[in-house]
């Protein structure tokens, strides 16, 4: 019997010839991903352990990015907590503030995520390396302390779902639109401790930053972990970006793999998408939902956060005056000076946007954009849970970012056709 992409990477990582869905597996751990919220914790407990080392400093990434830099004494005590650490067992790709940003977006650009190997970080949406044919998968802190003593981690062996895409993809519809349907057809526990295997002759079109779109988002869908299999768009993409020059291993799924089920999309049919509150299931064409009035506007994280997400919306506002709050976050700090570079942050700033220092902020209502009660944001991130950007009694509506930028500019839900 055949085997998926995600049963191989896992079967090499545990030194097994071969591995089937339920079975349960002790791997070998390639890259660990560390911040400021869920890192603290995990320290504190390897010192309550009296463990006072880490299994090897060169596989562990470093950077502050969900409170920075520090809106609040406890949140600069996080840091210290992370620089202090860092600095101690000498991890060598620590990236602190004025090189950090949101962590997602900061391993792929600085060349840390290798296809074929098994990355952990302490972060649910570290599914979203998947899109370079690697497992990725978010854990909790007490995992990330024992990943970062023993550089191990125990799998259950997920099953898989195939998600077919094919069709081109129509003006103003984007991987974001395609994410948010394939979650609003399947629900959000509809991939429950599953692999979400991506395929399909629309993704060849896609650029890496587009697909990191779908593979962040399929822990929405309850997805252990996304996946998109390596391709010339992928070897491009890491070519001299690469920490680690070795060879890597491209793995890609059987012919006869079996999969647990397999959704077809025609992506050439897909409308720009927007999740209503409060679950990202809640998906409704725009010509469904155009007309609701908004309050901000939101385009960044580790969703939408990346320099073509930007270029989409600058194209949109250029020359035109927002009507309501609009705030733009680059993802990372190269991101940042290449939107100050390209002109897009001149565009933003005619428009009277707030242009941001990297950050996750407002996404998991930290701050940077925190709502009121009543408000309602259109927003370019991945969770729309009650309170998640503020008030309990706010909403958040997931859209791409041509959506947010074509709705910044009426207050109101927008087709962003109309604009391109």
């Amino acid at each position: 019997m055949g085997m998926t992409i995600t049963e191989k990477i896992l079967a090499r990582a545990a030194g097994l010839d071969s591995v089937s869905p339920g079975d349960l597996i002790n791997a070998d751990v390639d890259c660990i991903m560390c911040h400021d919220v869920t890192t603290p914790p995990a320290i504190s407990m390897l010192k309550e352990k009296g463990i006072d080392k880490v299994f090897d400093p060169d596989k562990i990434v470093v950077t502050p990015d969900h409170f920075q830099p520090a809106k609040d004494i406890k949140s600069a005590e996080l840091h210290k907590r992370l620089d202090t650490w860092a600095k101690e067992k000498g991890i060598k790709h620590y990236y602190k503030i004025g090189r950090a940003g949101v962590c997602h977006a900061i391993l792929p650009e600085q060349g840390h995520i290798r296809p074929g190997e098994v990355i952990v970080g302490g972060d649910s949406h570290t599914c979203t390396y998947g899109a370079f044919g690697a497992f990725s998968t978010g854990i909790g802190s007490t995992d990330l302390a024992a990943a970062i003593a023993t550089g191990k981690m125990w799998f259950k062996i997920p099953a898989s779902i195939k998600f077919v895409l094919n069709g081109k993809l129509g003006k103003g519809v984007y991987s974001k639109d395609i994410i948010l349907a394939a979650i609003t057809r399947i629900g959000t526990d509809g991939a429950l401790y599953k692999a979400m295997e991506f395929v399909g002759d629309t993704l060849k079109d896609m650029t890496m930053e587009a697909r990191m779109t779908i593979t962040n988002m399929a822990i929405e869908a309850g997805g252990k972990n996304g996946i998109i299999a390596f391709d010339e768009v992928t070897k491009e993409y890491l070519e001299g970006r690469l920490k680690d020059t070795s060879e890597y291993t491209i793995f890609e799924s059987d012919a006869d793999a079996v999969y647990d089920s397999v959704e077809e999309f025609d992506c050439s049919k897909l409308e720009p998408m927007v999740a209503l509150p409060s679950l990202p299931s809640n998906g409704q064409p725009i010509s469904e939902c155009a007309g609701m009035e908004m309050d901000q506007s939101y385009i960044g994280s580790c969703t939408n956060g990346r320099i073509e997400d930007f270029r989409i919306a600058a194209e949109i506002i250029k020359g035109k005056e927002v009507a309501i709050r609009t705030i733009i976050v680059p993802a990372t700090p190269v991101i940042w000076k290449q939107c100050i570079d390209e002109g897009l942050s001149e565009i933003f700033y005619d428009a009277g946007c707030v242009v941001s220092a990297p950050t996750c902020g407002a996404c998991l209502g930290g701050f940077m954009g925190i709502l009121a009660e009543g408000e309602k944001c259109v927003s370019t991130t991945n969770r729309n849970f009650v309170g998640r950007m503020g008030s309990p009694k706010s909403g958040v509506y997931l859209a791409s970012p041509a959506t947010a930028a074509a709705s910044a500019i009426e207050g109101k839900l927008v087709d962003p056709r109309n604009y391109l």
